[in-house]
C-alpha cells in the first residue's frame, strides 16, 4: 500500500491551485488516498467561482491546448474522494463564509490537518 498523499496550499496564485489539482487527480488515479489543505487565500480554489485566485486562466483556454482545465481537475479530485479541507482562518481572510464552499470540502483548522497526517511527508504548493 503507497502511503497518502497530503498537500497544502496556502496563497491565492491560481497556478499553485491548478497544479495541486493535477497532482492529487495523479495521486487519486494511482490509488493514494488525498488530503488538501487550503490556507490563507488558497480557500478560494475551493469556492464555485475561483476567479478571485491571481493569474487564472480560462479553462476554455486550457481546454483549447489540450490541458484540462481547473474545474474538470477539482471536480475529478473531489469525486474521486479526496479530503478537501478549507483553513477556518482562510476563510476569515478572504472573506467567505463555510456556505461559500464547494459540496464536500470540510472547513477545519491547520491542527486537524496536522493531525491526520501525522508523521506523512507534507507537500507545500
Amino acid at each position: 500500500m503507497s502511503r497518502p498523499l497530503f498537500l497544502t496550499l496556502a496563497d491565492d496564485s491560481w497556478q499553485r491551485a491548478h497544479y495541486a489539482m493535477v497532482v492529487a487527480a495523479g495521486a487519486l488515479s494511482l490509488g493514494r488516498d488525498v488530503t488538501i489543505f487550503a490556507g490563507g487565500r488558497s480557500v478560494l480554489a475551493l469556492t464555485p467561482d475561483w476567479s478571485g485566485l491571481q493569474g487564472v486562466l480560462a479553462d476554455s483556454v486550457l481546454e483549447a491546448r489540450g490541458i484540462a482545465g481547473f474545474g474538470e481537475l477539482r471536480a475529478a479530485v473531489l469525486d474521486f474522494g479526496a479530503t478537501v479541507m478549507a483553513c477556518e482562518t482562510g476563510l476569515t481572510m478572504a472573506e467567505l463564509a463555510p456556505e461559500d464552499l464547494l459540496e464536500g470540502v470540510m472547513v477545519k483548522g491547520i491542527v486537524s490537518f496536522l493531525e491526520l497526517a501525522g508523521d506523512n511527508p507534507l507537500l507545500a504548493l
